[in-house]
């Protein structure tokens, strides 16, 4: 067998990455033709077809699928290798990150979860993307994200999950909406009330129906993507709606939301961090991990130490 070669493995992941031959080839700097070539060489090599070709994309192959950690794992050694100064000589921690983060975390939160580590780790490039809990996890085992900070409940064998930090949702109304005027609220309240709900897969919606199960019955009036939306439906007095502490701080300051006093219902719950067990942890992803641990707002909380 031939030597498999670094710049085969570079266009692997690039394909990975990017999803087509020329979008890896251009992020590569090299032509279309010698990026095709390279994966060809590879998978001939190997004895196996790493990704199926579909119109517009590629897919990876469940092979494609168990090589792409080790590929990645051997670029970034690589990168260590060559980044490792000499003796005596300084050099900062550079390279790329990705982020897979939760909607909460990911529009409410991402001052907490990046300042700190972008203020001692200037030089590395973030790169973060923002989607329900179900979609971030299924980024994280297919590699398509190193961690993953999410709000809802993450169960898999191959992902090691610990507390981050606590966080709650509040039940909100429009200042002039019925419910903002009883005081107190009791379940008995709640008869019929308008819901405005997240998708199905977030989890706000998850702790939502938990919570709503010892309501008495209600109706969902919509379903939305995004807290926001929800959140201006609620001030334009459509229903009401569960929505995470951090995202109503302005609307409740100015006067455009109302937090409903819900002592009966239980609606705190846990962010966590989450990683693959057969990521590598290289210095960048290692020196955030050591980030987050050191100044998380509980570290006795912790439900397991990842360093």
């Amino acid at each position: 067998m031939n030597h498999i070669s670094i710049r085969q493995l570079e266009v692997f992941v690039g394909i990975a990455e990017h999803g087509t031959v020329r979008a890896c080839a251009d992020h590569l700097h090299m032509t279309q033709p010698a990026a095709s070539m390279a994966l060809g060489e590879l998978e001939k090599q190997l004895g196996a077809q790493l990704f199926d070709r579909l119109p517009g994309r590629m897919v990876l192959t469940g092979r494609g699928k168990e090589l792409l950690a080790n590929a990645r794992e051997i670029l970034e050694r690589l990168r260590e290798i060559q980044a490792r100064p000499d003796r005596g000589a300084t050099k900062e921690l550079a390279g790329e990150l990705r982020i897979g983060a939760s909607n909460t975390v990911g529009n409410y939160l991402a001052g907490d979860l990046l300042k700190d580590f972008i203020a001692h780790y200037p030089a590395v490039s973030i790169r973060v993307s923002v989607a329900n809990t179900h979609d971030i996890v299924s980024d994280l085992l297919e590699h398509r994200c190193d961690i993953a900070c999410v709000e809802g409940p993450v169960n898999h064998a191959q992902l090691e999950v610990w507390h981050w930090r606590d966080d709650a949702l509040v039940v909100c109304a429009a200042p002039t909406h019925p419910l903002a005027q009883v005081r107190p609220l009791a379940k008995q309240d709640f008869a019929g009330a308008a819901w405005i709900m997240r998708e199905r897969g977030s989890a706000s919606r998850a702790l939502t129906e938990q919570a709503l199960n010892s309501l008495p019955s209600g109706h969902v009036l919509m379903e939305m993507g995004q807290i926001e939306a929800i959140k201006q439906a609620v001030i334009a007095g459509l229903g009401i709606a569960c929505l995470p502490q951090a995202a109503t701080i302005d609307a409740v300051a100015n006067g455009r939301l109302t937090v409903l006093e819900t002592p009966f219902l239980q609606l705190k719950r846990r962010l966590s961090v989450v990683i693959h067990k057969n990521r590598y942890r290289g210095a960048i992803l290692d020196a955030f991990i050591k980030n987050l641990q050191s100044n998380a707002a509980h570290p006795s909380h912790h439900t397991a130490d990842i360093s």
